[in-house]
């Protein structure tokens, strides 16, 4: 009976780790020697430090990609273990 919530949980788990920015941004700003620089870090960095709009799109445009292919996976493989009680096999 836990499965739905465990699936939304693990879709927006998936969502929310890959747009981790706000730390690595406030702690550190990509630490020493860029150990901190996280995927979204280096957009926003390329995007309003260096004022490379374009390619700062780009690279959104793939981040987006990720994101969709991932929660993609996620969702096909609920067939396999998510109940729901009003289904009959």
């Amino acid at each position: 009976m836990l499965t739905p919530t465990i699936f939304f949980n693990l879709v927006m788990g998936v969502i929310g780790a890959m747009q981790t920015f706000g730390e690595a941004y406030v702690m550190t700003k990509g630490g020493p020697m860029n150990s901190t620089l996280f995927f979204n870090f280096y957009l926003f960095d390329h995007a309003f430090q260096n004022f490379r709009m374009g390619y700062a799109s780009a690279l959104a445009w793939v981040l987006f990609i990720l994101i969709l292919a991932l929660t993609a996976l996620v969702v096909k493989s609920s067939a396999a273990w998510v109940y729901y009680e009003g289904e009959r096999n």
